[in-house]
């Protein structure tokens, strides 16, 4: 089938946002293939600039996983959940990422399982499906990175990725930049042209 040509003026066809929870197994699957190749390196180093081993950022990020997903499913209105989820700390590295594989799998499938209608407290705004897939691709790309920048790897969040995040959690985000410089400056990761290193931050995660 031959397409309809457009004119010079005609704006460029907007590419479909593939579904959350498609996006969540997609940028899984690449953080843990990032990962992987540095599981036999010392994980007790800071990760990036955090005050936190490359380890404890590997539990973090399964611990945060797993707790959205769970604010999805218990729908609190004005607290966290009371079940939290750890790696365990005498395993290896190797088998840690299993754990983190485990925890993507929850939260895809409570994002795809969760109504439309489904709100969540958080404490950086009550959000949806949407807004807790957004959290936990923000907590993939950002903490992949640190632990990438600790053991030596360059494991930059894809722009495409980023500008979903920026889209959903960080409104007020400076333009006319890359995605994913955009997403780590937001994150307090890497500096701007003419704008500050952030000390502080927050996303927002309310329904928009």
């Amino acid at each position: 089938m031959i397409s309809q040509a457009t004119g010079p003026e005609s704006p460029a066809p907007v590419q479909p946002q593939p579904p959350w929870d498609e996006l969540l197994a997609a940028t899984g699957q690449e953080c843990l293939s990032g990962l992987k190749e540095a599981a036999e390196r010392d994980w007790t180093v800071p990760a990036g600039g955090l005050e936190w081993s490359c380890r404890a950022a590997l539990d973090h990020l399964a611990l945060g996983l797993i707790g959205y997903a769970g604010l999805l499913i218990a729908r609190p209105t004005d607290r966290y959940i009371t079940l939290f989820a750890s790696l365990d700390a005498q395993a290896p590295v190797a088998h840690c990422l299993e754990g983190l594989h485990i925890a993507t799998v929850v939260l895809r499938s409570a994002v795809r399982e969760a109504p439309a209608t489904v709100r969540a407290w958080h404490p950086w705004g009550h959000s949806d499906a949407s807004g807790f897939a957004a959290m936990g691709l923000a907590e993939l790309t950002v903490h992949t990175f640190d632990i990438g920048r600790g053991l030596g790897l360059e494991l930059r969040p894809s722009n495409e990725v980023s500008a979903v995040i920026l889209d959903r959690l960080f409104p007020d985000a400076p333009v006319g930049h890359a995605a994913s410089d955009t997403l780590l400056w937001c994150t307090g990761r890497t500096e701007l042209p003419g704008l500050p290193h952030r000390t502080s931050w927050q996303w927002d995660g309310t329904v928009r």
